[in-house]
């Protein structure tokens, strides 16, 4: 008999039908990838599990989790069964903390609301769940706060809030989606090693098939609320149907079409770049400690070209960043755009950022919602104040136009987008000063595969037909494969690879290289085509 059997479950929220006969089943000790992109019901087949449902939702069918019918459960009934007979992993692990208790008090939060224990008993298990998630209290002392974790330590801790009753089912939503390559790694075989030590079984919710190709046992492809395909992981790979399915795939594989044509002078010169961080005493009349975040970095970026700097959390990536754009200044080593110092004495040089924009990873976030897009995409012109109004209007809407967005969408807010939609207007809003350097620090990491692609064809478009020059931050190692020219690897502050695309990945000299490729997921060698 199967652990979980969702049975023709449909959904709707006021009135607004989100899920169509959705059935699906799961075995103990089984993982099971539930894949689609945003808006596909794949996070609401999820929520109606565990009876996590908005205001005005009502379902129908049957949710059957060891042979009791889940939808026909009382919320007090129902606050028994999720912790204790199912747990749940979130996406981001900072927002499913609490920042103001400890990892140990939050994780044996969960045992003392299902068992009468004491609280000692409690902290005793918490160690055990903490310990099991690799994270041992003699080497990550239970009385830490979230804060003081690393995003693949907190991401640790909730699965072990989410283990910690030993559960039969464990529900991952996006579990790494924010993290590196070698955490994201870690944490999956962390998962795997757990569903085979306790006998659970796991719904692994994700957008990306390569995520789960060499996780899940079984595969059920979603898209607008329905299951359009379903089976083993192999056969699914191998004999994908539906079209769908054809074309996530496609998208997850997809590279763009580029032109060579970056030429030899160089645009952008970093030459020994140092910046250190003078960090607060431990005691209180101790000495301040300092760090190296960036250690003598050197490299040139040419003028037309697309260039890759991969590295996982805390390498020095985003100080080196925030360096080129002149947010932040350096204690030795300069900094030259066409010629010109970023930093002149210890000011940034207007003239020079001017020449430079950048495109974040979270495309809501990086907006003010309460403003319309024709000011969003106009904010950089704060730094060239002498363009006149009629002028700005022009450049507003040649800007929308250039990626694929229309002159009158100025007229909205950014709420009435969707994500790729957001991440248009991003780049728009990076255009519109006219520049010739675009850093893109993490700008796809968010998005769903089919939209990742087309934001990549759009930036290679870009490129070919307004001469820009990309510096490309990213830990996703399949989209800097795709879009680049060369690639540096940036580990503890330093460069310790650099060169053509195709060769570092192919053949990585550094151990540190060789470690991130082998970690990056892939699909498997006989995919169907």
């Amino acid at each position: 008999m199967s652990l979980l059997d969702i049975r023709n479950l449909s959904l709707s929220i006021h009135g607004a039908p989100i899920l169509h006969e959705v059935s699906l089943t799961l075995a103990r000790g089984d993982i099971l990838g539930v894949i689609g992109e945003s808006g596909s019901g794949k996070s609401m087949t999820a929520f109606a599990t565990m009876q996590l449902l908005p205001e005005g939702a009502v379902p129908e069918g049957e949710v059957l989790l060891d042979g009791v019918d889940i939808l026909s459960r009382s919320e007090r009934e129902m606050c028994q069964i999720r912790g204790r007979d199912i747990g749940m992993v979130f996406q981001e692990p900072m927002t499913a903390l609490n920042p103001l208790k400890t990892i140990g008090d939050q994780v044996a939060e969960t045992v003392l609301l299902h068992e009468k224990v004491s609280r000692g008993v409690a902290q005793e298990r918490a160690a055990e769940a903490l310990t099991r998630a690799e994270l041992p209290p003699e080497k990550f002392p239970m009385s830490r706060y979230p804060h003081e974790l690393s995003g693949g330590q907190r991401q640790r801790v909730v699965i072990a809030m989410a283990i910690a009753l030993r559960p039969k089912l464990l529900i991952a939503d996006e579990p790494t989606t924010a993290l590196d390559v070698t955490t994201q790694a870690q944490i999956l075989t962390l998962l795997k090693k757990l569903v085979k030590e306790d006998g659970m079984a796991m719904m692994m919710i994700t957008h990306d098939l390569a995520v789960v190709a060499d996780m899940a046992d079984h595969i059920a492809i979603m898209q607008k609320g329905r299951v359009v395909e379903e089976g083993p992981t192999a056969q699914i790979f191998r004999q994908m149907q539906h079209p769908y399915s054809k074309a996530l795939l496609a998208a997850s594989t997809h590279a763009p079409e580029r032109s060579d044509e970056s030429q030899e002078d160089p645009l952008l010169e970093v030459r020994q770049v140092r910046r250190t961080y003078t960090l607060p005493a431990k005691k209180l009349f101790g000495a301040r400690r300092q760090i190296e975040a960036v250690k003598g970095v050197s490299f040139t970026l040419k003028r037309g070209e697309s260039l890759g700097l991969v590295g996982e959390s805390g390498c020095g990536k985003s100080t080196l960043t925030r360096a080129i754009l002149g947010l932040e200044e350096v204690q030795s080593g300069e900094i030259l755009l066409d010629g010109e110092p970023v930093f002149t004495g210890h000011k940034p040089n207007d003239v020079v950022r001017r020449k430079m924009q950048v495109v974040f990873q979270d495309p809501y976030g990086s907006f003010n919602p309460r403003h319309k897009v024709a000011r969003l995409v106009a904010e950089p012109f704060h730094l060239t104040p002498d363009v006149p109004r009629a002028e700005r209007e022009d450049r507003i809407a040649e800007a929308l136009t250039a990626v694929g967005l229309t002159p009158g969408d100025a007229h909205k807010y950014i709420h009435e987008f969707s994500g790729g939609q957001r991440q248009r207007i991003a780049i728009a809003r990076a255009l519109i000063t006219r520049p010739e350097l675009i850093l893109l620090d993490e700008a796809v990491s968010a998005l769903d595969v089919q939209v990742r692609a087309q934001i990549l064809d759009l930036l290679a478009d870009l490129s070919k037909r307004y001469g820009l020059s990309y510096l490309f931050i990213s830990h996703d190692l399949s989209v800097v494969r795709t879009i680049t020219d060369r690639v540096m690897v940036m580990k503890s502050g330093e460069i310790v690879e650099e060169g053509p695309t195709e060769q570092v990945f192919d053949t990585p000299a550094h151990s540190y290289t060789q470690a991130l490729v082998a970690a990056a997921p892939r699909l498997p060698d006989d995919v169907a085509a």
